[in-house]
């Protein structure tokens, strides 16, 4: 899959296609506001609930969207296969890890995030308040299904019918069930591993470090969730640019598993 992270520093950044995917959970708006502030030159916004979410669905709180719906959204912002992506949010969080793996889901083969996000870009590029409306594309897609598991995957690794280990990405409290600020039922996934995306996050970027390396193997079959497949993602990508091949993410994730299964 190859370096999924990049410094400002080693991205080519003429002629690439930025992605701003700056989010904040607790203030739904407060991306699209500080895009429209001011933003990479030439980026496009895409937003966590409107674009990377499916909000009608039941299937956990930021449920998988369709391919029909990354089909149209996709294509509508005018981005093609052969473009070179380079995605950013406000820096260590998992908004750019989300449209990255969206994205990388969706086919496209050269997506990067800047590790840093809005910080480190300023510091090389000027930033607009100008908005660039690009002619729509259309995409032959080419999905790889393998980097995503539903809620029946899951449910076989539960049973013992596939060997994989359930990394859950959130806070070990929760994990533990002790508080559960979110969902209405506390835990977590049977037999899972926890392991706090936030242990990734190093003076405003996201890294890899020894206690990840220790928790899981390169050759073990891993799929990630945490809370609704947001924060998951991060660990997701830390483990991806590690070179980890065989890992998979559960977007739905714990606020899906509730809704038809048991915890622990």
């Amino acid at each position: 899959m190859g370096k999924v992270f990049k410094s400002v520093d080693d991205i080519q950044l003429d002629g690439v296609r930025f992605i701003d995917a700056r989010y904040d959970l607790q203030n739904k708006e407060a991306g699209r506001k500080a895009f429209e502030e001011g933003h990479a030159t030439g980026a496009i916004y895409l937003d966590l609930e409107q674009q990377l979410s499916d909000m009608d669905s039941k299937d956990g709180r930021h449920p998988m969207p369709s391919k029909e719906k990354l089909t149209s959204v996709f294509q509508e912002l005018g981005l093609r296969y052969e473009d070179q992506i380079v995605v950013y949010d406000q820096g260590a969080a998992p908004f750019a890890p989300r449209a990255w793996w969206m994205l990388t889901y969706a086919g496209f083969p050269n997506v990067v995030i800047v590790n840093g996000g809005v910080p480190a870009l300023e510091a090389k590029l000027p930033f607009t308040k100008d908005i660039i409306k690009y002619p729509p594309t259309k995409i032959d897609f080419v999905w790889r299904d393998e980097l995503y598991a539903p809620r029946q995957a899951v449910k076989a690794i539960v049973d013992g019918e596939v060997q994989a280990t359930l990394l859950d990405a959130r806070a070990a409290e929760r994990y533990r069930g002790e508080v559960e600020p979110l969902d209405k039922v506390a835990g977590h996934i049977p037999t899972a591993q926890n392991f706090d995306w936030e242990q990734l996050k190093v003076d405003g970027q996201l890294k890899a470090n020894d206690a990840l390396r220790q928790k899981v193997a390169r050759d073990e079959h891993i799929v990630v969730y945490c809370g609704s497949g947001v924060t998951a993602s991060p660990l997701y990508a830390v483990l991806a640019d590690e070179g980890y091949e065989n890992i998979q993410l559960y977007v739905g994730s714990f606020s899906d598993w509730i809704t038809e299964y048991e915890v622990e």
